[in-house]
């Protein structure tokens, strides 16, 4: 079932949620996803995925509005990308925790749709919990890359573009994508994206001028469809973990 904790009235809260009660914040961004995919891709999938989420769970979820605007400047050479500063991210995200803290929910989950954000939000659930002592998560959109990208479909490439022909198919113009996987970068052991020893700074537009990374010229719907799925039922799964994880084993919420 989805609740929205926005559709509650305020004396509501306090009477309507528990220590149990899960809030779940959906972590987007507006930002440059080449000429196939909508600017609103990491948003939808954030939205989209939480929604589905929270309805197919058995716990005690309540979903916030999207957070839309996020730290995706590394695509601000691109028209229609707007973002913000990590400074002001980590201030909105850590003053949300000390909103929700005065609620009777004692858990707060980020479903993140935007790789940029990762490590700012792992920075603030360690901060939320200091300063509030609530239980802390972070969850993120599961996008794997496809078979031709030699590991590098992580922006606008076949798992991204499959996953918006599913949920929103009017928004993908197909026609106008491209391959772009920078497959010089696939001889390296240490330095990767992912899984390396070594990580790297990067914008968007270092491995080509469209800004993709990856091939969204495979994408299909019905994977797209199963990629969803697979999702839901992973973050299903995860609330379960995320309701009955203590910091300590027999502690308190």
């Amino acid at each position: 079932m989805i609740r929205l904790l926005t559709d509650l009235p305020g004396p509501a809260v306090a009477t309507t949620l528990t220590p149990e009660s899960i809030v779940m914040l959906p972590v987007g961004s507006i930002e440059h996803h080449g000429p196939h995919l909508p600017l609103s891709t990491d948003l939808i999938m954030a939205d989209e995925f939480s929604r589905r989420i929270a309805d197919a769970s058995d716990q005690d979820v309540w979903l916030l509005p999207p957070l839309a605007f996020t730290k995706s400047d590394e695509h601000d050479w691109a028209v229609g990308t707007v973002w913000i500063g990590w400074e002001t991210l980590m201030r909105t995200v850590i003053e949300i925790g000390e909103s929700v803290a005065k609620t009777p929910a004692r858990t707060l989950v980020f479903f993140n749709g935007h790789g940029g954000n990762i490590a700012l939000i792992q920075v603030a659930l360690r901060e939320i919990r200091r300063r509030t002592g609530l239980r802390t998560f972070l969850m993120n959109a599961s996008v794997p890359a496809g078979d031709t990208e030699a590991g590098f479909g992580i922006h606008g490439g076949h798992g991204e573009t499959s996953i918006i022909m599913a949920l929103r198919p009017e928004l993908v113009s197909l026609d106008d994508a491209e391959r772009w996987v920078p497959d010089h970068l696939a001889e390296f052991d240490q330095v990767k994206f992912n899984g390396g020893s070594v990580s790297f700074g990067w914008v968007s537009n270092d491995f080509g001028a469209s800004g993709v990374v990856g091939d969204p010229t495979t994408a299909n719907a019905a994977e797209g469809a199963a990629l969803v799925a697979a999702s839901v039922a992973k973050g299903v799964a995860a609330l379960e973990e995320i309701a009955r994880f203590r910091h300590a084993p027999g502690g308190e919420l």
